[in-house]
């Protein structure tokens, strides 16, 4: 049985709260769980000290017999200091210019060092 420490939504239509929960990684996101861990509850302000509440012996004990965080949580868990936090997975290339866009941003680059090397020279 594979174990994930992940959240559980609850709260009402565009106020949500999150339940920080054990479960068995088949089932749904707000069903069956083994033990709620703590909550998180985004719609506090990022410095409020009940936006994010962790139970961290219980979350220690899992993380020890094997249970493995969704990226969420273990974002939580690492800036309670409870784990090293994960590197940041590559992003898509979408948002990056194009490729006719960056040989001008290049080009332009290159202008740019040529007129700044002979005030320099």
């Amino acid at each position: 049985m594979s174990v994930r420490i992940r959240l559980a939504r609850g709260g009402a239509k565009k106020r949500p709260f999150y339940r920080i929960v054990v479960a068995d990684s088949r089932s749904p996101r707000d069903g069956r769980f083994i033990e709620v861990l703590g909550t998180y509850n985004p719609m506090l302000q990022t410095d409020h000290p009940q936006r994010v509440m962790l139970k961290q012996e219980r979350i220690q004990h899992w993380l020890q017999h094997g249970a493995t965080p969704s990226d969420r949580v273990a974002k939580f868990c690492a800036q309670a200091g409870l784990m090293e936090s994960r590197a940041r997975t590559e992003q898509s290339k979408k948002p990056q210019p194009k490729a006719k866009a960056q040989e001008r941003l290049k080009a332009a680059a290159e202008a740019a060092a040529k007129a700044s090397e002979p005030a320099a020279g």
